[in-house]
């Protein structure tokens, strides 16, 4: 089994599938990329038994075979290289022989065999998406799923295709996200929750590509197809919580605000609050807001107060900063809009602008009681 390969073209396809491999597996070939010879296909895989991708490569060869080889000895050799052809020769004496314009390389490789192969949906559903739009939908909402292990269904992304469009949902219960597009439409209803671990594999390659991500998914795993990449991953077992039930519906006191300055704001009076309870306060009357946080603790306080243009009740209520500034960061529009309606009820942002057509955006923030 022999083949010539470009070696930062196979560095780059390598950096993204080892992403996939954890710094420590109970299975010791799991620390190994599996090479699939077929002629001038080479086909190149990593897996953590959860999560498995692969990317398939052009290559020069004539022979077939596979073989599993050392990830983290492979990627810092290649790291080293400039841009040439590299050889890989596999030997009969179970290392497999890297030849470069300056020398030899042998690392020890096992049997391809040993590598546990991807599993394979039966009969599976597929939507299309547009990589932009499932990178955008990945990145808006991941920050705001849980790490809760006693909760794992909060601990991923939540997935809902209908034939009016797609839903992307989550949620640690203090915060809540909500991304939906109207422009891209599924066959038919179908829901799940994906992991983070391969939405974050995703979001960092979608960026880059303007393919179209083929979505095929069954009751436990899902498979996204572009480019040259396949990702199979096993979804996470359980019912979503009924997460349309936590929107407030009603929310009369409306907050609209330069979301640039309202972030600095939150951000610089912040750094005053209790270090445990992160608690800022909004007071809102006529046109102004009150941003203040206290440590009572170290005598530290801070206030600083904004023009807005609201409409409403009188109000004070007081928020995680934290939650806050991660919602304000994300999004991305020059305003937004928060609405309330008492100070024990969830506050609602959306944006004012900055949307595609179709697209729609609404993050739920738990408030936290204000001690007066």
């Amino acid at each position: 089994m022999k083949f010539i390969v470009s070696s930062s073209y196979l560095l780059k396809q390598l950096q993204v599938l080892g992403s996939v491999i954890n710094s420590s597996n109970t299975l010791p070939i799991l620390d190994n990329f599996l090479f699939d010879l077929d002629s001038n296909t080479l086909t190149v895989s990593a897996s953590d038994l959860e999560t498995t991708m692969s990317a398939t490569l052009e290559i020069d060869s004539t022979s077939k075979g596979s073989v599993a080889v050392p990830a983290k000895l492979l990627l810092e050799i290649l790291k080293t290289f400039p841009e040439q052809p590299l050889t890989f020769t596999v030997e009969e004496n179970s290392t497999i022989e890297i030849s470069s314009n300056s020398g030899k390389y042998a690392l020890a490789y096992a049997p391809g065999e040993e590598f546990p192969r991807s599993v394979s949906l039966d009969d599976p559903s597929s939507t299309v998406v547009p990589a932009e739009i499932l990178a955008t939908a990945v990145s808006k909402t991941i920050f705001a799923a849980g790490n809760d292990d006693l909760r794992p269904v909060m601990s991923g992304v939540f997935f809902q295709f209908s034939t009016e469009g797609l839903t992307f949902v989550a949620t640690d219960a203090h915060k809540l996200v909500k991304y939906a597009r109207a422009d891209v439409k599924a066959s038919q209803e179908a829901n799940f929750i994906m992991p983070k671990k391969p939405l974050n594999i995703l979001k960092s390659i979608l960026g880059a590509s303007d393919a179209d991500v083929k979505i095929e998914y069954n009751d436990s795993n899902a498979t996204f197809s572009f480019d040259n990449y396949v990702l199979t991953c096993r979804l996470i077992d359980g019912k979503y919580p009924n997460y349309e039930a936590v929107i407030p519906k009603e929310n009369p006191n409306k907050l609209q605000i330069d979301r640039g300055q309202f972030l600095s704001s939150v951000r610089r009076v912040a750094i005053f609050s209790n270090k445990t309870t992160h608690q800022i306060r909004l007071k809102i009357a006529g046109t102004e807001l009150n941003i203040s946080a206290e440590d009572i603790d170290y005598s530290n306080k801070a206030e600083e107060r904004l023009t807005c243009d609201y409409q409403g009740d009188d109000i004070q209520i007081g928020f995680n900063s934290r939650f806050l500034t991660e919602m304000l960061t994300n999004l991305q529009s020059d305003s937004i809009l928060l609405e309330m309606s008492l100070p024990n009820r969830a506050g609602i942002l959306t944006p004012v602008d900055g949307l595609d057509e179709g697209e729609s955006v609404t993050m739920l923030v738990m408030p936290v009681m204000l001690n007066n």
